[in-house]
This record gives structure tokens, sequence and C-alpha cells, in this order.
């Protein structure tokens, strides 16, 4: 078994990256949607948040190959692969989930902020700030999703040892050669992180 602090890292690198990624176009998506009530388009978002991952990583293995239109980026089976298809994969997740908040902090703070001569900018600002811990919950739920991640790290990583394998790929490797106990250490981690995470998102939203 790879060593376990250099798997877990590499992990949390990869997911916590994509879901950084993805909040930076999913959120102001989000935005759009709820101040321009684009409910259409929510739905859309809300339908891929159930979107077969393999399908994600065999798309993206199509892209990134050496016969595809971005195989000359040479991105196929390294980290950066990884995220781009955890970012993809997570995306809709973070979109459905904040415009919802956002929708109710616009229709609640930005309107009562209009309403008393704020500027929309300043009205918008509100919002946004009351938005916080919710869209926060929805990182941390994204979080949660792309750490556990399998067909898409499998597809564009290739289990690369010391270089692309996750904790996900590294149990499946265990479970393959019948090594039980080092796949059950590493599900035990899996699970902490996933836990942690998805407890984090519950509290944040709590707050929110």
């Amino acid at each position: 078994m790879e060593d376990l602090v250099g798997v877990t890292a590499r992990t949390l690198y990869i997911s916590t990256t994509a879901t950084i990624l993805a909040s930076l176009w999913g959120i102001p998506i989000a935005y759009l949607i709820a101040s321009r009530r684009l409910q259409t388009l929510a739905a859309v978002f809300e339908a891929l948040v159930g979107i077969p991952t393999v399908l994600i990583g065999l798309l993206l293995y199509l892209l990134l190959s050496k016969q595809g239109p971005l195989g000359g980026l040479n991105l196929l089976y390294t980290p950066t692969a990884i995220i781009l298809g955890e970012a993809v994969l997570v995306t809709p997740l973070i979109v459905g989930a904040s415009h919802r908040i956002l929708k109710a902090s616009i229709d609640t703070y930005g309107e009562l902020a209009a309403s008393l001569g704020a500027s929309r900018i300043q009205a918008m600002t509100l919002a946004l700030a009351e938005s916080l811990p919710g869209i926060a919950s929805s990182m941390a739920m994204a979080f949660s999703r792309a750490v556990g991640e399998l067909g898409i790290a499998l597809l564009v990583g290739g289990n690369l040892k010391g270089y692309t394998r996750t904790l996900s790929t590294s149990i499946a490797l265990e479970v393959s050669m019948g090594e039980y106990g080092d796949a059950i250490r590493l599900g035990a981690v899996l699970l902490s992180l996933s836990l942690g995470f998805s407890i984090a998102a519950r509290l944040l939203g709590g707050r929110g």
C-alpha cells in the first residue's frame, strides 16, 4: 500500500482545488439564476446533479486523449485532469444549492436594502454577505462528493502511484489485489473525511 499520508494529502489537494475551481464559476452562475429568476436554467443544473460520474470521465477522456481536441495539452493521467473532472462533477451541486440560498437572500435582504434607498451594488453586497454561510455549506457538500469520486479519477487519472492515486482509487486497487485490511483502513480515512465535511456542511447550513 502506498504511503497513507501521501495519498490522503493528494486526495485533499485534488478535491479542495476542484471545489474551489467549481465555486469560481458556479457561484456567479447561481447568483445570475437567482437575480434574473432563470428557473429553467436552475432546473437544468439540478437535473445534472445526478449525472453518472463515469460519463463525465469518459467525455473528459475523449477530450484529453491524444486524438481529442485538447490532446496537445498533455493533461491526461495527471492530477489536473482529475481536478477538472471533479470540478465539472460538483458544479451542478454548487449551483443548485447556492442559487436557492441566494434567491432567498435577494428576496429578503436585497429588496429590503433597495427599499431603504441602497444602490444595486449595496443591495447585492448585502444579499451575498447574508448568503455566505449557506454558500460555504454548498461548497462543503461539493467537497464531500468530490473526495470520494472514483470513476473520473480512474479514467482520466490512471491511478499512477505517487502521482494520481487517490484514496478512492487506492481502495479499488487494494480490493482487486485481495488486500482487504488495507482497503478497510483507507476506507475509514475516506469515510472520516466525507463525514467531517458533511457535518460541516450541515452546521454551516444551520447557521445560514
